[in-house]
This record gives structure tokens, C-alpha cells and sequence, in this order.
């Protein structure tokens, strides 16, 4: 009976860290400093995903903290993620950096000197080219009041709320 136990308890461990990482999510939040009159705009998405992708890319492992890695994965970004004005032109995303966990890569860009009403379309294609089932979470701050867009594969630009 013990025995029984112990080898359920095995198996639930292991198909518990089968199904740990059964979903891809990156969430990115975009908001108006007043400080520095710019929209800033942070991505998180999971630390697996962004090397998966950057090894199946260029077929070799990245250390993010090299900068000529980082820029790999900005170029990346900067192709995948970008806000558009009223004319339908890119908004000029600064990288301002990347920081990295275990569990997590967050990107750092700004708009500088540029109110958030200015940008009112974005498109986010973020790991959704590799990933087919990779869901982006985009969550506006007006000011407090907090707006969500969901990016997917079929849906990889909306207008801003």
C-alpha cells in the first residue's frame, strides 16, 4: 500500500510539471509618466519562452546580460511590438533596457516626450509567430483607469481604448 502511495505521489509530481508549462502568456503594461512626459512601455513574458525562441532563431544559447545578445532580442521586439499615431506611423520606441530572472525576461521601452493619446493602435506579434497558442495581455493605464487588449496569433493589432 505504501508502495502504491509513493508511486502515485510520483506520478502526480510528474504530471504536474508536465502541465506547469502548458500555456504562453507575455503581459505588457503601457502608461503616461508625468515625470518624464513619455509613454512607458514594460513587457514580461517567461523566461523559457525567450530562450526557446532565440535558440530555435539562431540555433545557440543567449545570455541576455551580453549586450550584443540583448540586442538580438531587441531587434526582435522592436520588429514584433510597436505603437502606431493617428497617421498610421511607428512611434519612436526607445529600448531603455531588459532585466532577467529564472522565471522572467521584462523589457523596458519608452516613447519619449510623447503623451499616451498620441499612440492609438498597437500591434503585438510578441512570441505569437513562434508559439502558436501565445496570448499577450496589453493593459492600458489612462490615468488610473486600467484598459486590456488580448493579442493572439489571429489578432495582432487593435486600436487603443
Amino acid at each position: 500500500m505504501k508502495r502504491r502511495l509513493a508511486l502515485g505521489a510520483l506520478l502526480a509530481c510528474a504530471c504536474a510539471g508536465a502541465w506547469a508549462h502548458r500555456f504562453h502568456a507575455g503581459i505588457t503594461d503601457i502608461s503616461f509618466n508625468r515625470n518624464t512626459g513619455s509613454i512607458e512601455v514594460v513587457h514580461t513574458y517567461m523566461a523559457h519562452d525567450i530562450e526557446a525562441l532565440l535558440a530555435n532563431l539562431y540555433q545557440r544559447q543567449f545570455d541576455l546580460s551580453d549586450p550584443q545578445d540583448e540586442a538580438v532580442l531587441r531587434k526582435y521586439i522592436d520588429k514584433q511590438f510597436y505603437l502606431l499615431g493617428a497617421d498610421r506611423a511607428r512611434l519612436p520606441l526607445r529600448w531603455v533596457g531588459v532585466s532577467t530572472s529564472v522565471e522572467s525576461v521584462v523589457i523596458y521601452q519608452e516613447v519619449e516626450k510623447t503623451a499616451l493619446a498620441v499612440a492609438v493602435r498597437a500591434h503585438d506579434e510578441v512570441l505569437s509567430d513562434f508559439l502558436p497558442d501565445q496570448v499577450n495581455t496589453v493593459n492600458i493605464n489612462h490615468a488610473g483607469a486600467i484598459a486590456t487588449l488580448t493579442f493572439d496569433r489571429h489578432k495582432k493589432e487593435l486600436d487603443l481604448p
